[in-house]
């Protein structure tokens, strides 16, 4: 089976779901809590798994409770472990994590040990990363390593995907590393400067990503879809109709499924109406890594 290599964050996650999101300085006291495992890049790992990829994951927590509880989790979802680095100096990531009523969200994350994702950790794991069919990257770990992952992957052939969240300044010269990009039309819009409201104004921005270039760009829509740039064509991919009630870890589904999908030989267009099914379910549920659903699941 094809291997797929995720590098990105491993977090524990907060979450308290209210009926609004409050103002600066206001005080809502109808929540609810609960904490979850998280992190942008474990939620993709473990997306992949339970969609039925084999899945390699490489990232970096502390040396603490929260790490080696994220440890074992990933262990029992199937993940393989082996890149999973300990840092004694600095803790494991956290993210607190209010949504609303309607599935908005608003997040706030003390990245931890994450942050020193270093060049050094990525060469004990170069021989995983060039023997991978995929390698997915997100932009919570340090951008001198996307960059230094990026080019290891590109020397040998590894097909690369990025998701550019949390959104930051990339390079140009990443971007012509890179054969897909997975935006949100937020990401989209702070890549390119164009709002992207309609199907019209997405064509736009991903034909404007597209010549900083990336060969394939796919624009998550939310509830319209998701548009596809692929060989100079457009694709439309609509959204399953479903009652969103938390959009926390939608992306981290889609990005996986989608990393499924390819493995299993679908095309892009195929790959990527997978990944809508699945993030469909995702956001008819509550919490990160909970609301994750099995490939059973996408059949039914």
């Amino acid at each position: 089976m094809n291997k797929i290599v995720v590098i990105g964050s491993s977090n524990t996650d907060m979450v308290i779901k209210t009926n609004r999101l409050p103002l600066p300085g206001q005080i809502i006291a109808d929540g609810q809590f609960m904490m979850t495992p998280g992190g942008k890049g474990a939620n993709q790992a473990v997306a992949i798994a339970r969609l039925g990829g084999r899945v390699s994951f490489i990232t970096k927590t502390g040396n603490d409770l929260f790490g080696r509880q994220s440890l074992e989790l990933y262990k029992s979802e199937g993940i393989v472990t082996d890149y999973v680095f300990s840092d004694t100096d600095n803790p494991s990531g956290v993210a607190l994590i209010l949504v609303d009523s309607s599935g908005e969200k608003c997040i706030s994350i003390a990245q931890g040990a994450i942050r020193t994702l270093s060049i050094k950790d990525i060469e004990k794991a170069r021989r995983e990363i060039e023997n991978a069919s995929l390698l997915l990257m997100e932009l919570e770990i340090p951008m001198e390593t996307v960059e230094y992952v990026a080019k290891i992957a590109l020397a040998k052939g590894v097909k690369i995907i990025l998701n550019p969240s949390p959104i930051k300044v990339i390079p140009e010269k990443l971007l012509k590393l890179i054969q897909i990009i997975i935006p949100n039309k937020v990401e989209a819009e702070m890549l390119t400067g164009i709002r992207v409201s309609d199907w019209m104004s997405a064509r736009k921005a991903a034909d404007r990503i597209h010549k900083k270039g990336v060969e394939t760009v796919i624009i998550t829509l939310g509830s319209m879809g998701a548009l596809v740039l692929e060989n100079g064509t457009f694709h439309q991919i609509a959204a399953e109709k479903v009652n969103a009630i938390d959009t926390t870890a939608v992306g981290d589904t889609f990005c996986g499924a989608f990393c499924v999908g390819l493995t299993e030989g679908m095309s892009i267009v195929e790959a990527v109406k997978l990944a809508c099914k699945a993030a469909a379910i995702t956001v008819t549920r509550r919490g990160m890594q909970a609301s994750i659903p099995h490939r059973i699941e996408l059949k039914k």
